[in-house]
C-alpha cells in the first residue's frame, strides 16, 4: 500500500504537519492520501470512494489543515473554516483525537467535538470558547445549526467541509438532515466525501452537494473489497454447537490478542458478553452497542487503551473505527447488509497490518459463502474445528445455571433470543437466509435457554429437539431484591385472579389474544408511525426550503458574489479573458 513520501508531495506540506506525522510513525502514504491531497489542496472537489482501512482520515485532515493554515488572515476565535460530519460518535471521536494530535502544533487553530450524550448549552459553551474546526455527528450539528443564532454566522467562511463514511450516513437516513446542513454552508467551499462503497443515494448526494467533483476509486491490486492482508474464513456448524465452539476457538488462539465479536442485536450483546465474562474470566471482556448511549465513550476508550481482550459488539462498531492491533474479528451470523460483512472485516488488517476474520455459519446458510463471493467480490476459505464435547457441556451449564442464580440472566437470555430470531426473519438476504430452514429447537439450546419462549415464529417450526431442565421458571428469584418483591407480588395476583397486571398503571390485559388481532394492530401502528415519519419529513424539507430562501433575501455577499460570476462567464464567452484567467478567478 506505501506509494511515495510524505515530503516528496508536489504540493508541499508544512513543517508542523510533517513534523506530526512523524511522531506518529507516518511515513509513507496510502493510496487515497495520494490521490485525494494533491486534488483538495489545488481547490478540487473530492468524492473518493476505498476499502475500509485504506487511510482515509488522514487524506482529508491533512489538507483540511494545510488549507486553513495558508488562509493570509488569521482565523478569529469563533470563526469556522471547517467542518467534519461522521455517522457515529465513536468514529467523531476518533476523528477528533487525531486531529488533536496535529493541533498540538498549530496553536492558532481549535477544534470542538459536538455529538449526543451532551446537552445543547454545554456544546454552545464550547463553541463560545474557541472553533476553527468542528467534528460532528449530523443530529448534533443540525441542531447547533437550528439553534445556535450566531453560528450561522460564524461559518460564513469555511473553506473545508467533509463528509466521512457517507454511504453510511445514508444507509442511516440522514439524508434530508444532510439537506438541511448543506443549506447553511456558504457555497464557495471545496468540498470532501468519502466512502466505502458507492450507491444511487450517494451519487445524489455528490451531485447535490460537489461542484464539479474529481472522482477517486483506489481497489487493491487483487480486485476485491477487503484490503489485502486479510485473512477470511467460515466455518460450519450446528446451532446448539455455534457458542462453544466460538468460545473453543478463543481458547485455541489465547488471550494476549484483540477480538471483536459481532452479534445481530443488543440483546444478544448484553446476554453474551454476562456469559463470556464467566467462561474467559482471563480476558477483559467489554459490550457496547448503539442503546447504551453515554457508557459507550467509557466502553470504546478502555477497549482502544487495552492491550488485549475481547469487544462484543453491534454493527454500531463497523465503519470506520479505528483500533489498533486487532488480530481477529469473529461473525456470529451473516451481518443484515451485505456491505456491513465488508466492513466487520476491516476493523482488523488495517492500513497494511496483517489481520483475520471468521465466520459462523449454520449449514443451513452454506450458500452465503457464494453470495459474498458474487456480491462483495470476497473469497472465503473453510476452516475445520473438531467439536469439544466438554466445552458444549461446560457452556450449557454455565448459561443454565447463570440464569437459575438470577431472573435478569434468565429475562436476558429470553430477549436475546427472540431478537435474534425476529431480527433474522428480516436479514436482507432472506433469499438463502430463510427462518424456516432452522431448527429452532437446537437454536435455543445453543442460547442456553431453560424454556422455550411463547413467540408467532414458533408455531409452526418443530422444537422436539430443545431439552431444556426440570425446573418450575417461576421459581427463579431476582437478585435485585426490590425487583424480586415487585415480581412475587404480580405473581400472587395472578395465581389468584389468573390476570397478569402491570406494577406501573395496573392495567389488566387478556390472558391471550388471538394473533391476527395483535398483527392487525401491530400493523396500524406501524401505519400511524410511518404517516407521523412523513409529516415530519415534509415538514423538515419545508423548514430548508424556507430556510434557503430566507438565506437568499438576507446573503447580499452571495448575490454579489454570483452578479461577479455571471459577469465573469459573460467575459469568458467574449473571449475578452483566456480560460488560464477563467480558472484562476474561479479558483479551479
Amino acid at each position: 500500500m506505501k506509494t511515495q513520501k510524505w515530503k516528496e508531495l508536489d504540493v508541499g506540506l508544512s513543517d508542523s504537519i510533517l513534523k506530526t506525522l512523524e511522531q506518529l510513525g507516518f511515513s509513507y502514504m496510502t493510496p487515497i492520501q495520494a490521490a485525494c491531497i494533491p486534488l483538495l489542496l489545488n481547490g478540487k472537489d473530492v468524492a473518493a470512494e476505498a476499502v475500509t482501512g485504506s487511510g482515509k482520515t488522514l487524506a482529508f485532515l491533512i489538507p483540511l489543515l494545510e488549507i486553513l493554515q495558508k488562509r493570509n488572515e488569521k482565523w478569529k476565535t469563533m470563526e469556522v473554516g471547517a467542518i467534519i460530519v461522521s455517522p457515529t460518535k465513536e468514529l467523531a471521536l476518533q476523528i477528533s483525537e487525531i486531529l488533536e494530535k496535529f493541533l498540538k502544533t498549530i496553536p492558532l487553530l481549535k477544534q470542538v467535538l459536538l455529538v449526543g450524550g451532551v446537552t445543547l448549552q454545554k456544546d454552545t459553551e464550547n463553541l463560545k470558547k474557541g472553533a476553527n474546526i468542528i467534528v460532528a455527528t449530523p443530529g448534533r450539528l443540525k441542531d447547533i445549526l437550528s439553534n445556535h443564532i450566531n453560528l450561522g454566522l460564524n461559518i460564513k467562511s469555511l473553506e473545508f467541509f467533509v463528509l466521512d463514511e457517507a454511504d453510511r450516513l445514508l444507509d442511516l437516513g440522514f439524508s434530508v438532515t444532510l439537506d438541511s446542513i448543506l443549506s447553511y454552508l456558504p457555497r464557495l467551499r471545496r468540498t470532501g466525501l468519502f466512502s466505502a462503497t458507492q450507491t444511487k443515494e450517494l451519487q445524489q448526494l455528490i451531485r447535490a452537494g460537489l461542484r464539479n467533483p474529481a472522482l477517486i476509486v483506489v481497489k487493491e491490486k487483487s480486485n476485491v473489497s477487503t484490503p489485502i492482508n486479510l485473512k477470511n474464513s467460515f466455518i460450519i456448524v450446528e446451532p446448539e454447537y455455534k457458542f462453544p465452539v466460538m468460545i473453543d476457538f478463543i481458547r485455541s488462539v489465547g488471550f494476549e490478542t484483540k477480538y471483536m465479536i459481532f452479534l445481530p442485536t443488543c440483546a444478544g450483546v448484553d446476554y453474551f458478553s454476562r456469559v463470556i465474562q464467566v467462561l474467559l474470566p482471563s480476558i477483559n471482556v467489554l459490550a457496547l452497542h448503539g442503546k447504551m448511549k453515554s457508557k459507550r465513550y467509557k466502553v470504546f476508550d478502555k477497549f482502544r487503551s487495552s492491550e488485549n481482550g475481547i469487544l462484543i459488539c453491534t454493527d454500531v462498531m463497523a465503519r470506520g473505527i479505528d483500533i489498533s492491533e486487532i488480530d481477529w474479528v469473529l461473525q456470529y451470523d451473516p451481518p443484515s447488509t451485505a456491505s456491513n460483512f465488508i466492513h466487520r472485516c476491516g476493523r482488523t488488517a488495517r492500513i497494511g497490518n496483517e489481520g483475520n476474520a471468521l465466520l459462523f455459519l449454520l449449514e443451513t446458510e452454506s450458500a452465503y459463502v457464494d453470495f459474498v463471493k458474487r456480491n462483495q467480490k470476497v473469497e472465503l476459505r473453510q476452516m475445520e474445528r473438531e467439536l469439544n464435547e466438554n466445552t458444549v457441556h461446560e457452556c450449557l451449564q454455565c448459561m443454565r445455571q447463570m440464569q437459575q442464580k438470577d431472573r435478569l440472566m434468565f429475562d436476558k437470555a429470553n430477549r436475546a433470543f427472540v431478537s435474534y430470531v425476529q431480527a433474522y426473519s428480516k436479514h436482507e438476504c432472506n433469499l438463502i437466509l430463510q427462518l424456516k430452514d432452522i431448527d429452532l429447537g437446537k437454536l435455543a439450546m445453543g442460547f442456553g435457554l431453560l424454556k422455550m419462549p411463547k413467540m408467532p415464529e414458533l408455531k409452526k417450526n418443530n422444537i422436539s429437539s430443545f431439552v431444556g431442565p426440570e425446573i418450575d421458571v417461576n421459581t427463579i428469584p431476582y437478585v435485585n431484591k426490590q425487583r424480586e418483591l415487585r415480581r412475587i407480588k404480580r405473581l400472587s395476583e395472578y395465581q389468584s385472579t389468573g390476570v397478569w397486571t402491570n406494577n406501573q398503571n395496573r392495567c389488566k390485559r387478556k390472558r391471550a389474544e388471538p394473533w391476527s388481532e395483535t398483527k392487525k394492530r401491530k400493523l396500524e401502528k406501524q401505519e400511524r408511525r410511518s404517516k407521523q415519519k412523513q409529516r415530519k419529513e415534509l415538514k423538515q424539507q419545508s423548514l430548508t426550503v424556507f430556510n434557503r430562501k430566507k438565506k437568499k433575501q438576507i446573503n447580499k455577499e452571495d448575490v454579489e458574489q454570483l452578479a461577479k460570476d455571471i459577469a465573469l462567464i459573460k467575459k469568458f464567452k467574449k473571449k475578452k479573458i483566456s480560460q488560464e484567467e477563467f480558472d484562476a478567478a474561479f479558483q479551479v
